[in-house]
């Protein structure tokens, strides 16, 4: 069984216009979200093989908050360039080369490309919130076989979600 934990980066600042949007950082909100989302996964018993992450600076800070409290080395962390506002096709690219020896992934990205994700893989959501989160479970042994003819919704979860 294969595991995928899709995370929408938490809430990014707007403050500086003339800032690049790959460079924008985490807000107030972000840096409040991130550890209570990743506290949640900590709390579901979630071992993570691999976190992979967008180059952008707000995916990134989620993904190093996220592998702090699940206890998952941040130098392991994959950071891709290929996944800053790519599609879903580039994204399920990524996935299905993983090793088979991975069973456990959290992949750190952005909208609209996660939303397009989450229902080709069988999912159903409009828009997945900022520091939210979309688990799937696959019964396939192989990364490469991952699709919504497998696929079962593990959780979803977001920040104003009270019953997680």
């Amino acid at each position: 069984m294969k595991k995928l934990i899709l995370i929408r980066h938490a809430k990014s600042s707007w403050e500086d216009p003339l800032l690049d949007d790959h460079e924008r950082p985490l807000n107030d909100r972000g840096h409040r979200d991130a550890p209570q989302m990743a506290h949640r996964l900590k709390e579901r018993e979630v071992i993570a093989d691999l976190i992979i992450s967008s180059t952008a600076v707000r995916a990134k800070a989620t993904a190093y908050i996220t592998a702090e409290r699940l206890d998952f080395p941040k130098e392991e962390i994959l950071i891709r360039k290929d996944l800053y506002h790519t599609s879903e096709n580039e994204m399920l690219k990524v996935l299905t080369r993983l090793p088979d020896t991975l069973n456990t992934v959290l992949l750190i990205g952005h909208n609209p490309g996660l939303n397009d994700l989450i229902i080709r893989l069988g999912g159903k959501i409009k828009d997945l919130p900022t520091a939210g989160q979309f688990a799937f479970s696959f019964d396939t042994s192989k990364w490469s076989e991952i699709d919504a003819e497998n696929s079962k919704v593990w959780f979803v979860d977001h920040p104003k979600k009270v019953n997680h």
